[in-house]
């Protein structure tokens, strides 16, 4: 279906430069995307970011406090006519101080032929799809037979990459997790041991997790400091890194010393280096994710290779995944159509 054609497809239900679909956080979580479908969607993504078929700047953001961030997150994927804008925000103090999440945040979609806002939409639960989907992606890519599945942290992000990891390690016997909240992980398991069969292992500390897994992932803080909770001693040959939190969690000198630096996109990771937020420098990035998924590149080329791949968040998958969700929407009469 060429641009036009699918401008006058959605014209039929909403009058394109006069009206805006809305769609709310809940609306948007029970839109009936399965993971399964959003593997898909964000395989796809990757894909195309990996075959340099998209435009993405990378995210700028403002910092009204020393520990929260907004970010700006533009993307257009041509394959999957999908052009839009993700405006969200991080204030980890929310929880305690005024009950509510940490990360809020829209998502606007735009006409790719007139330019005109289609759709604003709730960005929260998109977001906590799409990064556990890049990770386990790239896990299945780099480690496939892994036996043993770490994460480090069990909020929100760590009960979805939890969920998620079975769909591309197949062949996981155990799933380790730790968390400095001990509520949180019996959280975790309570949510996600019903729907899973590999048995998910409280660890007693993070060395634990570091020793005992071939693959390990953290979804924690952002921060410019190093906490390095994870030691370089801990970590071996033929493990498989996955951090969503930049250089936080993990020394520096995993890094450093890693055969394999890999990243999503380059270019944020460079601009995240010339904010300060590797403060030991960037380390030499060998490719990006999406050019392993896409064949352009190879990812793991020898069972004892240490591999760091770092997945901080592409508006490639955001906008793909709004895209799914303003046609599912405006097919079933969800959401409310208002005036502009």
């Amino acid at each position: 279906m060429d641009l036009m054609r699918d401008r006058e497809e959605i014209s039929k239900k909403l009058n394109i430069g006069s009206e805006v679909l809305y769609l709310t956080k809940q609306e948007c979580s029970n839109i009936g995307i399965t993971t399964d479908r959003v593997l898909e969607l964000v395989k796809e993504a990757l894909v195309a970011h990996g075959k340099k078929e998209y435009e993405m700047p990378a995210k700028i953001g403002v910092h009204p406090f020393s520990d929260v961030f907004f970010h700006a997150m533009p993307a257009y994927v041509p394959s999957k006519k999908a052009v839009g804008m993700k405006w969200i925000e991080c204030y980890p103090q929310n929880p305690k101080k005024f009950g509510i999440p940490q990360t809020t945040g829209l998502l606007i979609l735009n006409d790719v032929l007139s330019g005109c806002p289609m759709a604003i939409m709730d960005c929260t639960w998109l977001t906590a799809m799409r990064t556990p989907a890049v990770t386990v992606l790239a896990a299945g890519e780099l480690h496939p037979d892994a036996e043993t599945f770490g994460m480090f942290g069990c909020g929100v992000q760590g009960v979805e990459h939890v969920r998620f990891i079975v769909k591309s390690l197949k062949k996981l016997k155990k799933i380790y997790i730790y968390d400095v909240v001990e509520a949180a992980m019996n959280h975790l398991i309570e949510t996600i041991q019903p729907v899973v069969d590999v048995p998910i292992i409280k660890g007693k500390n993070p060395h634990e997790l570091a020793e005992h897994c071939e693959v390990l992932s953290s979804a924690t803080i952002i921060t410019k400091d190093t906490l390095s909770v994870v030691k370089d001693e801990w970590v071996s040959k033929g493990q498989t890194i996955l951090p969503c939190d930049l250089n936080t969690f993990w020394d520096p000198r995993i890094t450093k010393r890693a055969d394999k630096y890999i990243v999503d996109s380059i270019e944020e990771h460079e601009l995240f280096d010339k904010m300060g937020y590797f403060p030991d420098g960037l380390p030499n990035i060998v490719c990006e994710t999406g050019e392993i998924l896409a064949g352009v590149k190879k990812g793991r080329t020898s069972k004892d290779e240490l591999i760091v791949c770092s997945n901080i968040g592409m508006s490639v998958c955001d906008v793909v995944m709004g895209r799914e969700i303003f046609d599912i929407a405006l097919n079933n009469n969800i959401g409310k159509i208002i005036p502009l």
